[in-house]
């Protein structure tokens, strides 16, 4: 999708402590939510502010009420009342009506964290999800955000699986195709706790006409025009730039062995530095949208 009217804003996670896809974990205590500071420019940035309407699917986790509460409550400490939560579970409730009005209607979409597989498999084709890509497209004022699972499925291309510890060898990192709000990106979350430096990197690898956008905990790209990116949060973001390659044998050697490449750029954000995807670009200072600062309070 090039050039959608709408607002990205991509997140690398720490709310939603339910699941560990790697270790095969789940875990149903110590909820912990580290992004206020993340959650206030959301709001910011939505229409009408505090008082805009957000939506909040949880599809992607297993703890889907106790995720949904905690949106609830994070949203209320800054402000907002007008929250609801959708605890879709299969691609039969995708239909329902009452749904699909929510979705006509509101101003930002949320996607929890959780397995961003659950995420492609419920909502893809689905005429749900193609009235939030209708919107992205057209409408400046409405914003779709997506933490840890919720940011990966955000781009076109999409990793669904990949044991950092095993990520240098061909193979061991799995493609497939994400909700498509935006081309020639992967995101990838949690990416400096969970070492997953590797595996973004056999990803665009095998994809390089892709940027890799690998999101620190409690830190976000702001994504403006599908390609304006402003970094935003307490920690960094990562850029991962294979356009520039020179050697790579990652497609001739068989499954299971260690892969070379050369010449992968790399960026680091801080917050406020910037990145515009189509002329690959790093930006030390990007202010995109101009958005007017809407009074947002914590109680």
């Amino acid at each position: 999708m090039q050039f959608a009217k709408g607002k990205l804003i991509a997140i690398g996670g720490a709310e939603d402590k339910g699941t560990d896809l790697e270790k095969g974990e789940i875990h149903r205590s110590n909820l912990n939510f580290f992004e206020l500071g993340i959650l206030r420019r959301i709001v910011e940035e939505a229409k009408d502010g505090p008082l805009c309407r957000i939506e909040v699917i949880t599809t992607a986790s297993m703890i889907p009420y106790e995720v949904g509460d905690n949106y609830m409550n994070a949203f209320g400490k800054i402000g907002c009342t007008n929250i609801g939560v959708m605890h879709i579970r299969n691609r039969a409730e995708t239909l329902n009506a009452a749904y699909l009005e929510r979705i006509r209607i509101c101003d930002v979409v949320m996607f929890s964290g959780g397995n961003q597989l659950r995420l492609t498999s419920t909502f893809g084709g689905t005429q749900l999800l193609q009235i939030i890509l209708d919107r992205f497209k057209n409408e400046e004022e409405f914003l779709v955000a997506g933490t840890s699972a919720g940011a990966m499925a955000m781009s076109h291309t999409m990793i669904y699986e990949g044991n950092a510890t095993k990520a240098h060898l061909k193979g061991e990192v799995k493609i497939t195709t994400g909700l498509g709000f935006m081309n020639d990106v992967i995101f990838d979350s949690h990416f400096e706790k969970r070492g997953r430096f590797g595996r973004l990197a056999q990803a665009v690898a095998t994809n390089p006409s892709c940027i890799g956008i690998g999101l620190g905990e409690d830190t976000g790209m702001l994504i403006t025009d599908s390609n304006k990116m402003e970094a935003i949060g307490s920690g960094c973001v990562i850029i991962i730039d294979g356009h520039d390659i020179r050697h790579s044998n990652i497609a001739d050697i068989p499954e299971g062995n260690p892969f070379s490449v050369e010449n992968l750029k790399v960026h680091f954000c801080e917050k406020g530095n910037g990145y515009l995807v189509k002329e690959r670009k790093f930006i030390p200072e990007m202010h995109v949208g101009a958005v007017v600062k809407k009074q947002v309070n914590v109680e």
